[in-house]
């Protein structure tokens, strides 16, 4: 729609009322962002105030007094009130309020102008319906200080002098008026065109002004940017029964529809903190009108509404509306099934309203910040949630304080397996070395454990019992916390919010099931680990690292095996660690029922299962141990490189989970097995490996007269293996690709050290957006995966082929392993709900 000129018949392009620029197909690069949202509310029928956009790039039209008149006219009109003289006689008066948008979002526009047509010639007669005029003067003050600022060149240190000596706004208005008059030679204008016009002049010269230069820099802006004005009804009447406030359509604690907000009696004032100001209950005419716009706005913005809005004659009227941003994961859950629910959007839409990331903070505790924290050092967030404890810097000491009830923070500049019971006893890890896919992080992970990884400010000295970083310095004992999902460590205590999944996101997840085709399974190798995944969601065991089972108090048990110095030693140490395998076996089984599971036999560097503390029960045991050193041991004999040498430990690792299989289907269950090799880079040692593994089968079959079903596959996670897939899947019946060590391998980075000596310069310096081991790198590694997948499924159609790595709880990753076609992925117990989400979104992405 147009402007009219004064006889109503001429259209012209100066102004557009609000709701009509949508007929007429005018955006937000004509109408600003503002412009765009009046037009959308008045088309949903929902109550607005009156007012005119002057569209982007004629907004200097304003200073023609002629074409200020013919707007202020239309805006009469459309109000059904007047500036003065209409007070006296006996129209209900209104003023001018001016505010600007550009044609996307800003933060840092210009401040709005109120108050336009305010002048000494009106003012006893507007206070006098009003009833009050303090309010009416701090508008008035802020207005005329901005005109003379920004239109009328008076020098800022007088502005400032005088905003000094007037501290009341009552007083503060007849210097201002003198002030302007002295300066330029003329009374401040009392036409309400004049005064629109020097508004507009303004506010476009803020926004030209270097202050606006540098707002669109930091923003990227372009330099010449306009924007639209917009000026609306500012309607006047008694206190006691106009006012304007602000109000949100849900409580963002728990999600719940609950419209709330604040009230304030009076003139809408132009500082931007008007005070505390009343609750919604105090506003005239109630508010029960408020349902209905929100009830509207909710599902047109798909997001929790934010309203601002003013009341003239006990009738509520819009200001502006939107979409509150960051309204928070309890919040944006809850919306999106009540809209599913109510039919308003269907539950895809309400599947995509979620992100996977954002879910995170609902299923792990986190810090109640509040500002005053201090911060003793920030590393990387290699696991969510918030802890805070007392400072061990050993895992004996952590080990003592968590068994006296305390809550415990294992601080160390590493972690090995050696250290994997403290970390189960802490509440929390920080470790100055390491990174994203380091063993801290890996295990803190799977035991949703809060880990900071990578700090590298973190001065350890373990003699004195001391943390320091960057001038602090903590003792052991002393108490820190943890935020596990930015990677910020603070001293002393910070409150905790405990993790509140709601029933709403069970009722979202489950509609992501129904939407996603990549299956979701966890890496779990215990029985409680798998049972907290199963909770979660998970569908089956993507890897299970028999390595871990032999932690903690059975570590003896393969360091045995290691250093065995004689045949008939090495048999017995494979006979313990057989047994005790069985045992873990039978009771993860026991917890998996059903479902699949991949047990990935033994692949770990032999180094990490020596003792720690160097001590050997004699010369001979201490020289075999140094005789397995190794340069590189990542590199070196792990993996079926051990079962190779070592022929007799996967066929006992084999018959442990065949056992523990018959064990559990004499009680009615069958879990699905599959059987992986680890760090395949040749078919013939793959092929070794699998007749190794039927040799267990074929012997528990003759002991129990059961033959225990079971798949024997490859874990791809040498580039070696990804280029022979074809001849690998020639000999395995399934695929894992091992992700982590596939990216360690594919890039030549070492995961343990990279992220503390180069990663941190290589994302500054814009090298890597992302670290590799935490988002899966599409080009390199994510090239051998689909080129891998696809030469497997042209060798053995059908072939299964799956992600273990913790790239399998990565949204980002899990988007672009669904468009490889992949069956499934494998991730941290408490990742699978992100997993399932994620998933989802990657087949809403594929539609």
């Amino acid at each position: 729609m147009t402007l009219f000129d004064n006889s109503l018949h001429t259209a012209t392009r100066v102004a557009v009322p609000y709701g009509q620029g949508r007929a007429r197909g005018l955006g937000a690069d004509v109408l600003g962002v503002h412009g765009v949202e009046m037009d959308n509310l008045v088309a949903l029928g929902l109550p607005v105030v009156p007012g005119l956009t002057v569209p982007i790039g004629s907004g200097t039209g304003l200073q023609n007094r002629e074409t200020a008149n013919t707007a202020i006219d239309l805006l009469e009109k459309l109000a059904v009130r007047g500036i003065w003289p209409a007070v006296r006689t006996g129209r209900r008066p209104m003023l001018m309020h001016l505010r600007c948008s550009a044609p996307v979002p800003v933060s840092a526009l210009p401040p709005a102008i109120s108050v336009i047509g305010l002048s000494s010639r009106n003012i006893d007669a507007l206070v006098e319906v009003i009833g009050r005029d303090r309010d009416i003067y701090d508008s008035w003050a802020a207005n005329l200080r901005f005109v003379a600022e920004g239109a009328l060149d008076v020098d800022v240190d007088d502005l400032d002098d005088l905003d000094d000596d007037h501290p009341d706004s009552r007083t503060r208005v007849p210097a201002l008026l003198e002030l302007i008059e002295n300066t330029t030679g003329a009374p401040f204008p009392a036409d309400p065109a004049e005064q629109l016009g020097l508004a507009a002049k303004a506010m476009l010269a803020r926004w030209a002004s270097p202050r606006g230069q540098r707002v669109r820099k930091a923003l990227s802006l372009p330099d010449d940017l306009g924007i639209a004005l917009h000026v609306r009804a500012l309607r006047l009447g008694s206190w006691n029964e106009s006012g304007y406030g602000s109000a949100i359509s849900r409580d963002l604690e728990t999600g719940k529809y609950a419209p709330h907000g604040v009230f304030h009696l009076g003139v809408r004032r132009a500082d931007p903190n008007p005070g505390p100001g009343e609750s919604l209950g105090h506003t005239p005419g109630g508010v029960a009108i408020l349902d209905q716009i929100f009830a509207t706005l909710e599902p047109h913005l798909r997001g929790v509404a934010e309203i601002e809005f003013e009341v003239r004659d006990r009738q509520l009227a819009l200001l502006s509306a939107g979409a509150l941003e960051h309204p928070g994961p309890r919040a944006v859950t809850n919306l999106a099934v009540d809209l599913a629910n109510a039919n308003s959007i269907d539950r895809s839409e309400a599947v995509r309203m979620l992100e996977p990331d954002l879910m995170q903070d609902l299923l792990h505790a986190q810090l109640k910040l509040t500002g005053g924290e201090q911060l003793l050092a920030r590393g990387l967030p290699a696991s969510p949630g918030a802890a805070t404890g007392e400072i061990a810097l050993s895992s004996e000491r952590a080990l003592q304080l968590a068994a006296q009830g305390k809550d415990v923070i294992l601080v160390a500049s590493e972690t090995s397996p050696a250290d994997v019971p403290a970390l189960m006893a802490a509440t929390a890890v920080v470790t100055s070395n390491g990174g994203l896919a380091s063993h801290a992080a890996v295990v803190a992970r799977g035991a949703g454990r809060p880990a900071v990884c990578g700090a590298t400010t973190l001065r350890i000295d373990a003699g004195a019992g001391t943390v320091s970083a960057d001038g602090t310095t903590l003792a052991e004992g002393d108490t820190v916390s943890v935020n596990g999902r930015t990677g910020d460590i603070y001293c002393g205590t910070v409150s905790i919010r405990p993790a509140e999944p709601s029933a709403e996101l069970e009722v979202l997840l489950g509609w992501a099931d129904e939407i996603r085709q990549l299956r979701v399974r966890t890496n779990a190798d215990n029985a409680e680990d798998a049972a907290t995944a199963f909770r979660l969601g998970a569908e089956g065991i993507g890897l299970c690292r028999t390595e871990h089972q032999f932690l903690g108090p059975q570590l003896p048990l393969v360091q045995r095996l290691v250093l065995a110095e004689s045949e008939a030693e090495e048999i017995e140490a494979i006979a313990a660690l057989t047994a005790a395998q069985q045992s873990d076996f039978t009771d993860l089984l026991r917890v998996v029922g059903d479902r699949p599971i991949t047990v990935r036999l033994l692949d770990a560097p032999l180094h990490e299962f020596l003792p720690s503390d160097g001590e050997y029960r004699d010369a001979a045991q201490a020289e075999r141990a140094a005789a397995t050193h190794e340069s590189n041991p990542m590199l070196g004999l792990r993996g079926v490189r051990y079962a190779m040498v070592q022929q007799r430990l996967y066929p006992a690792q084999a018959e442990a989970l065949f056992r523990a299989w018959v064990t559990v289907r004499a009680e009615g269950l069958t879990p699905v097995l599959e059987v992986m090799i680890p760090l395949v880079s040749l078919p013939g040692e793959l092929e070794k490996a699998i007749e190794q593994v039927h040799q267990a089968a074929e012997v528990v079959a003759t002991d129990t007269g059961v033959q225990v079903p079971y798949l024997v596959g490859s874990m791809v996670e040498t580039p070696r293996a990804a280029l022979l897939a074809e001849s690998l899947v020639e000999h395995a019946q399934f695929m894992s690709f091992g992700t982590n060590d596939l990216t360690q391998l594919t890039y030549g980075f070492s995961r343990d050290d990279v992220e503390k000596t180069m990663l941190v310069h290589y994302l500054e310096h814009g090298l890597l957006t992302d670290s590799p081991f935490a988002v899966l790198d599409r080009d390199g590694v994510g090239a051998l995966v689909s080129m891998a997948a696809r030469a497997a499924r042209a060798a053995r159609p059908g072939v299964k082929l799956g992600v273990c790595g913790e790239h399998g709880g990565d949204p980002a990753s899990i988007s672009f392993l669904n468009k490889v076609g992949l069956d499934y992925v494998s991730c941290s117990p408490r990742r699978v709900p992100v997993a399932r989400l994620a998933a989802a979104h990657a087949a809403l992405e594929e539609e």
